[in-house]
């Protein structure tokens, strides 16, 4: 994937501020500081696109950007950061679900987890809302490089048994460049070409 323009389009705080439906949408979802930012920025070989910051739970709205003019990438809140207050985490949950059950245009959600670490309960949640809204998902596995390499094999098997997944998740490193490719690749077997023709 050639990324030749990136345009940040807007940070919604409700639903009533989502942009309408023109392009095909590519979301992502993920636990507070499971490296949501740093994956978009690598897919999107850009520095600061997203916000990257040491403090989780910076995401708090959700943010369109318009990729190559052919379609938005979507970044949703993170969940499941203890520190941020409940009533914000109680209204992130309307925001996203009303996001996730409105948009005809969505065609997959990239749900991180950490590939170090069993699932959560949200993660387990994340599952449960994309399987009931019938909507194409791919587990992405972040911060492979945390891992040896014998220990991806049974990381990738507690992942997909844990999660019930039909396929093994992507282990994914933003230190190395080949697991971008492979994921664009993998984006693009999900919901056709992006590519400027």
């Amino acid at each position: 994937m050639i990324i030749r323009s990136v345009e940040f389009i807007i940070s919604a705080a409700a639903s009533t501020q989502f942009p309408e439906v023109t392009y095909p949408e590519i979301a992502f979802a993920g636990r507070s500081n499971v490296g949501k930012s740093s994956l978009i920025n690598a897919l999107l070989a850009r520095k600061q696109m997203a916000l990257v910051s040491g403090k989780p739970g910076k995401t708090k709205t959700i943010n369109f950007f318009l990729i190559n003019k052919l379609f938005h990438l979507v970044d949703l809140p993170g969940y499941g950061y203890a520190a941020v207050a409940k009533s914000k985490k109680e209204g992130w949950g309307p925001l996203i679900e009303g996001y996730l059950s409105s948009r005809p245009n969505l065609k997959l959600v990239l749900h991180l987890v950490d590939s170090r670490h069993e699932p959560s309960l949200q993660d387990h949640q994340m599952q449960e809302m994309l399987q009931y809204y019938q909507i194409p998902n791919l587990v992405v596995a972040t911060k492979r490089d945390k891992l040896t390499r014998n220990q991806w094999p049974q990381q990738r098997a507690m992942l997909q048994s844990s999660l019930h997944l039909e396929t093994v998740p992507l282990l994914f490193s933003i230190k190395e460049p080949q697991t971008r490719d492979e994921l664009w690749q993998m984006i693009e077997q999900r919901v056709g070409e992006l590519s400027i023709p």
